[in-house]
């Protein structure tokens, strides 16, 4: 999402959730998956690159201390079927897919860090359906930031965050960062506008 250096030089507004809150954040998404799904026997769960990945790992470890039962990850990259890529990344990276299982009738859940315009829910789904037919498809992301561009609904959110055009919502875990948090930030052209 953002490298070490565009945090530093993006003005920090707000931390929204610390390591505490997001350890709950990600048992509450795995209780209200289970719930939902009442259990976990048909279920699989597909996490979105980068920190998507990380998200549903953990959630996965919550399932599994809850159940007793150890779902399978999927590792999705969207790259290439994002409408954008062109415009945005001038080299596009691409990284690899890994579903080791078949998605045919299962109860998919896309883990994400962040909702904002749908774009990237768009792609993910798109990618979904070139791997099989499953039987239901839900979104769970850790942060709904609003704005939307397209009719996408998530089914399970960790925390609903408004915010102007001026900021954005930076994710920020352990896996990937040192350190787990979800910080507000000023975006990119307001902090060069100053």
């Amino acid at each position: 999402m953002f490298s070490f250096e565009q945090t530093m030089a993006r003005k920090v507004k707000a931390k929204i959730i610390d390591e505490i809150g997001l350890k709950r954040t990600v048992i509450r998404l795995a209780h209200e998956i289970l719930e939902r799904n009442r259990g976990a026997d048909n279920l699989v769960i597909i996490g979105i690159r980068t920190r998507g990945v990380f998200l549903a790992q953990r959630i996965i470890n919550e399932i599994h201390n809850i159940e007793g039962k150890r779902l399978p990850l999927g590792i999705l990259d969207i790259t290439m079927y994002r409408d954008d890529f062109r415009e945005r990344l001038k080299q596009p990276v691409v990284q690899q897919t890994d579903i080791p299982f078949d998605i045919y009738e299962k109860d998919v859940v896309l883990v994400d860090d962040v909702l904002y315009t749908g774009r990237t829910t768009r792609a993910a789904l798109e990618a979904l359906m070139s791997f099989g037919r499953p039987e239901r498809i839900q979104l769970a992301v850790l942060v709904d930031r609003g704005h939307r561009e397209l009719p996408i609904k998530p089914d399970y959110v960790g925390k609903n965050i408004p915010t102007s055009i001026g900021e954005e919502v930076q994710v920020k875990l352990n896996e990937v960062d040192d350190e787990d948090c979800v910080l507000l930030v000023e975006s990119p052209t307001t902090t060069q506008a100053k």
